[in-house]
């Protein structure tokens, strides 16, 4: 009996046509909109308020030409943030009064500076009010000026961080090999003195050296050195302060004797 041959022909199957895999495409893009709607439906007002400044910061308006504002945002949200950015700008423009107002009093112009940008309140200490050249121990009249400026931060609840700045002449010391350990051991050795003479928590502050590299002149005088030479005390907005708790390896790296005389 012949057996059946069998075809080398191979057997198609069926395949999807275009029309489905298009169809599939929109499908999954319609499960991710209302997935986003949901989300906006269910909005946090205190996490889009973080999201609202830092773009306002970084870009002021968005690609399409419109401003990003509370009141855009759905829900109420809109309202509910700008009242609680609106009282916070209030506080901190308060504070700020107060910090002028004792600059003027004891005719510190040109050496300590206070203003609002998008961060918060910025005060800058500048050049050798606070350190000598070269050196993170605070001078004696140093101590009576943040004496005065902690009663006023004792106030504020926000976090606050102390920035530390230098200029470009190249520091190479045993305690200091770099400009970047200057500025940084400056910066902690502020926060130090507040945290061991009044009762603020640890947990508000935070310190940061930026060495040389972070100038507002350019450094190509004498003038403009000093004015490179600075620490700044940032009350940070509530929206835009990060979670930096003060670095203990940093607060611990002194010499025996504590801040110096």
């Amino acid at each position: 009996m012949s057996r059946r041959r069998r075809s080398n022909r191979e057997v198609s199957l069926p395949t999807a046509s275009g029309w489905m895999v298009t169809y599939a495409d929109l499908v999954t893009n319609m499960l991710c909109l209302f997935v986003l709607l949901f989300a906006f439906s269910q909005i946090d007002a205190a996490r889009f308020e973080e999201v609202i400044i830092s773009v306002q910061g970084a870009f002021g308006v968005l690609d399409g030409g419109s401003a990003l504002t509370p009141e855009a945002l759905p829900g109420g949200a809109g309202d509910e943030i700008t009242l609680r950015w609106q009282a916070e700008q209030r506080r901190l423009e308060e504070i700020m009064g107060k910090v002028k107002h004792y600059i003027e009093t004891n005719e510190l112009d040109g050496k300590i500076q206070a203003w609002l940008d998008e961060r918060g309140l910025m005060i800058r200490f500048l050049d050798t009010i606070l350190f000598d050249l070269g050196k993170a121990d605070l001078k004696p009249e140093a101590r009576v000026i943040l004496d005065n400026v902690a009663e006023i931060l004792l106030t504020v609840s926000n976090r606050i961080r102390v920035e530390g700045h230098t200029d470009n002449l190249p520091i190479n010391t045993y305690r200091f090999p770099s400009n970047w350990e200057l500025s940084t051991t400056r910066a902690t050795t502020v926060v130090r003195y507040f945290l061991e003479q009044y009762e603020f928590q640890p947990t508000q502050f935070s310190a940061a050296g930026y060495g040389e590299w972070h100038p507002v002149l350019p450094n190509d005088s004498a003038e403009n050195r000093a004015q490179n030479r600075r620490v700044d005390i940032v009350i940070l907005r509530s929206a835009v302060a990060q979670e930096e708790p003060v670095r203990a390896d940093l607060l611990e790296g002194y010499e025996e004797g504590g801040l110096g005389e």
